[in-house]
């Protein structure tokens, strides 16, 4: 009897899934430091992710400001990604970001 593996067959399906490039903008409000933030969405959420933009400044330890990313996430990553920006009261907007390619 031939059986599958489970945890290849949720590889597969989650390697299938369709991702999306956008461009996230988080409002810093002095909540968490902005190399905490950089190093959770790309070491613990496994994003990867492109800084445009950043106007931040720091008093006494606390981040202010504005960051940009360029992301290229699946829907379930970007969920997990807007659960824990929310948990963590920062403020974000996504633009669906589309690149034409010519040839």
């Amino acid at each position: 009897m031939i059986t599958t593996n489970p945890g290849l067959q949720v590889l597969q399906n989650k390697l299938n899934l369709s991702k999306k490039e956008l461009i996230l903008e988080i409002e810093l409000n002095g909540k968490m430091k902005f190399e905490h933030l950089m190093n959770t969405i790309y070491n613990q959420l496994g994003i990867c992710h492109r800084v445009l933009s950043a106007n931040v400044e720091y008093v006494n330890g606390y981040s202010f400001g504005t960051v940009q990313l360029y992301i290229n996430v699946n829907s379930e990553d970007y969920q997990q990604l807007e659960f824990y920006l929310n948990k963590n009261k920062l403020l974000s907007t996504t633009v669906e970001y589309i690149c034409r390619k010519y040839s």
